[in-house]
């Protein structure tokens, strides 16, 4: 009889992981799953989610999604959920009425290649609800089907931009996220005021549009959440951008809680 084969996980992944799974090891609050996984030869990699149960409150737990490394060499979005994290642990009160789900790698091959494009040479950040063959884009696009999320966050980081930009695809109550949330954060690092960005018109680093077939909800899904695509400037240090992003966060969560706040009083 044949040995079993036994995966072979790669260790620079196993790195980005265990600051992770220690936090989930000693905070009950946190619980570490794996949203999906797929093999390339003899070597297996996962989609970890992690999970932040914040203390509940008198309204129901709003589920809020924030996924990072959809761009393998991007990995400021992953210390940002770190960082995030470690904070939760020590405020608790900080994530109250959430449910905060993360996905710290959404693109291992390219994290471990250190490449944007997944191995298979895809950019997944164009792929999405096109009945794309990638594998990560399939686990990805069943958890945005199946989780109900109330609101999602992309975290990326820009190669040529000077500076903190985002994309609120056009809702007004994007907007009032947005905003608050890279004023907020421009006390680590400075929003990119240029007028055009990507092709797109900006404003005070609001960018007007957005790419098809970025990581969003699925097209006809209602209610419809919230979709914020925040962006740091990649060329800055990685402790920085990971500092300005969780700032970002941390207000996207507190300018929210503050709108179902407002909604409930009318």
């Amino acid at each position: 009889m044949a040995e079993p084969v036994v995966p072979v996980y790669p260790h620079k992944l196993r790195r980005l992981y265990w600051p992770f799974l220690a936090l989930a090891e000693v905070c009950r609050e946190i619980i570490g799953t794996v949203a999906g996984s797929f093999r390339i030869g003899e070597l297996r990699y996962t989609i970890p989610r992690f999970t932040f149960l914040g203390p509940t409150t008198n309204v129901p737990q709003k589920r809020i999604g924030v996924f990072a490394l959809v761009h393998g060499d991007e990995p400021a979005g992953a210390l940002t959920l770190l960082k995030l994290l470690q904070r939760f642990v020590d405020r608790p009160e900080l994530a109250a009425g959430y449910d905060l789900v993360f996905y710290p790698v959404c693109n291992p091959t390219g994290y471990e290649d250190e490449t944007r494009h997944n191995r298979a040479g895809h950019d997944l950040n164009r792929e999405f609800w096109q009945a794309s063959s990638q594998p990560e884009v399939r686990v990805l696009e069943e958890e945005l089907r199946t989780r109900s999320f109330d609101g999602i966050v992309a975290l990326h980081a820009g190669d040529t931009s000077e500076g903190l930009c985002g994309c609120a695809h056009g809702r007004e109550l994007n907007e009032g996220l947005l905003v608050p949330a890279l004023r907020a954060s421009e006390t680590i690092l400075p929003c990119n005021r240029h007028p055009v960005i990507d092709g797109f018109r900006t404003c005070a680093g609001v960018i007007d549009g957005c790419f098809k077939d970025v990581l969003r909800p699925p097209p006809k899904i209602h209610p419809r959440p919230f979709e914020i695509i925040l962006e740091t400037p990649g060329r800055a240090a990685l402790d920085l951008q990971a500092e300005a992003a969780r700032i970002a966060v941390e207000t996207i969560l507190a300018e929210y809680r503050r709108f179902i706040a407002y909604a409930d009083g009318l």
